[in-house]
């Protein structure tokens, strides 16, 4: 039988438009609030990305003063990015954004729908990860293990 995955290429693409523009903002200073301080080299192996796309991304974090860069507290030669507390009201405003404009679109469903919707958009993320190699914290996995990193 043939999945009708085609549709749900067309929906991903779709809502890919309706992502915000400073989107790689958000998502960098997400990843370095779940782990904590990384370096270039970690985002570049967490995100896949050669250092001199993360270079132009962490370099427009640090010039609107959403991160810095400091020595590493464990005194590893590479620096590592943390937040600044500019960078942490950052992406808390845009995460109440991102949740307001949710709220509105899934005004008509119920608090099930909502549930299943998300969990089937994890199990979606979370395959993505598992054949990239590259996966994404979350914040049950966190505190499963104990992290004190988390949202």
């Amino acid at each position: 039988m043939d999945k009708p995955t085609h549709l749900i290429e067309y929906e991903t693409m779709l809502l890919g438009q309706h992502r915000h523009l400073d989107r790689s903002a958000y998502i960098l200073l997400s990843r370095i609030r779940m782990e904590g301080m990384m370096s270039i080299g970690q985002l570049s192996e967490a995100f896949g990305l050669d250092v001199s796309t993360l270079n132009r991304h962490t370099s427009a974090l640090l010039r609107r003063g959403l991160a810095e860069r400091i020595p590493d507290p464990q005194g590893g030669i590479a620096r590592k990015f943390r937040l600044t507390e500019e960078g942490e009201r950052y992406l808390d405003s845009e995460r109440a954004r991102n949740i307001t404009g949710l709220e509105k679109v899934l005004a008509g469903w119920s608090a099930d729908e909502v549930a299943q919707f998300a969990a089937y958009l994890k199990r979606f993320n979370t395959d993505i990860e598992r054949l990239r190699g590259r996966p994404w914290p979350h914040p049950e996995r966190q505190a499963q293990q104990g992290s004190g990193a988390g949202v």
